[in-house]
């Protein structure tokens, strides 16, 4: 959940399911953790509540081997022609 200000009307809207709006010229909207607006040069985020999550499904040991894997060179294998 975020909480925005506009700078034009000085109106704070904090976001939620359904989409808000300040109703001045610059048009500032919230829906959910989304911001629009004219001018977002105008616009203050006042609190933000979004915290990423680590997705990888990996420990730091494989992550590391991996890592390790990707920045190997290939070599080139030489045949004999008969």
């Amino acid at each position: 959940m975020i909480t925005v200000r506009c700078k034009e009307c000085k109106k704070e809207l904090t976001g939620n399911s359904k989409i808000q709006f300040c109703g001045c010229p610059n048009k500032m909207g919230v829906i959910g953790d989304k911001v629009t607006a004219v001018d977002l040069g105008k616009v203050i985020m006042v609190t933000s509540n979004t915290n990423k999550k680590n997705t990888s499904h990996f420990s730091n040991d494989e992550l590391v081997y991996q890592e390790s894997r990707r920045q190997r060179k290939v070599r080139r294998i030489v045949f004999e022609e008969r």
